[in-house]
């Protein structure tokens, strides 16, 4: 992954465009030099989002398109680099081209902004921390299960899924020669109340963590009341999914209650669909 382009927001230009409900499409961005990625931290990036041969990888700010390249070379993925220098967009498609690859990738003169991501599986980045949240609400509308990864640079209150921290001795900023490797899985929106014959499922989610309210038509009390992890087709009520007791599994628009313990045991197999204007009736 190639930190090129740092993308600098210009904060008077931020501030009048605000003011005036200018839309976020119009942005200031600045070249500056860019700053190549130790190869053990390109590779590292790839193994901890699991790119495989299925995956399309994009990699946004693409530099000379190593991450890319990698990513195709060592694993048979495809991808795509967007990167807004001419002459670096040319060196990664030499560098693919030398390297086999080059009908397996392909590199773009282009505004990441600009950059349709829907068809990715995984997407790279190495940008600057304003940049990544000006991309967190365009991260988190791809389809359930992408894979999001960022050298250093994190997604504020968005934690990630995994960080990894290892040595860098080949990168050429900063005081110390170390490397921290950030993992996202974008979760399933399940935010909302959701019913099902008799009973009622409110959940409240922040990110990829969830707090949900069990409920069955006629009872004062809930049936329960259980805080877990929001994944890309369940959630998990606890952190560990092997010891979870109580799973719901999202299929289509409907989430079907598959495993429950103690009073909600009654209520396992009840499927609940997304509630209408008027609640569950």
């Amino acid at each position: 992954m190639i930190f090129t382009t740092f993308i600098r927001w210009a904060a008077g230009i931020a501030a009048v465009l605000a003011l005036a409900g200018a839309p976020m499409a119009a942005r200031a961005q600045d070249e500056v030099p860019f700053v190549t990625t130790p190869d053990n931290v390109t590779l590292a990036m790839l193994q901890l989002a699991g790119v495989t041969a299925s995956d399309f990888v994009i990699d946004l700010g693409s530099g000379d398109g190593r991450i890319v390249i990698t990513a195709a070379r060592r694993f048979g993925a495809r991808g795509l680099g967007v990167e807004l220098d001419p002459e670096l967009v040319a060196r990664s498609r030499a560098n693919a081209q030398a390297a086999g690859v080059a009908e397996r990738v392909a590199f773009r003169v282009q505004d990441l902004f600009q950059t349709e991501l829907t068809a990715a599986q995984v997407i790279t980045m190495y940008l600057l921390p304003e940049v990544n949240l000006q991309l967190r609400p365009r991260l988190l509308a791809l389809a359930p299960g992408t894979r999001i990864v960022s050298h250093d640079w994190d997604m504020g209150d968005w934690l990630p899924d995994r960080s990894l921290t290892l040595d860098a001795p080949d990168k050429t900023i900063g005081r110390e020669k170390r490397s921290t490797v950030h993992l996202w899985v974008v979760p399933a929106q399940v935010q909302g109340l959701w019913c099902a014959a008799g009973a009622s499922l409110a959940i409240t989610q922040r990110f990829q963590t969830f707090s949900a309210t069990l409920s069955v038509a006629g009872e004062v009390a809930p049936v329960a009341v259980f805080d877990g992890r929001v994944g890309a087709d369940a959630l998990h009520a606890g952190s560990d999914a092997l010891s979870a007791p109580i799973t719901l599994r999202l299929s289509g628009d409907a989430l079907w209650l598959s495993r429950s313990q103690g009073a909600a045991a009654r209520l396992q197999g009840r499927r609940f669909s997304r509630a209408g204007a008027q609640g569950c009736g």
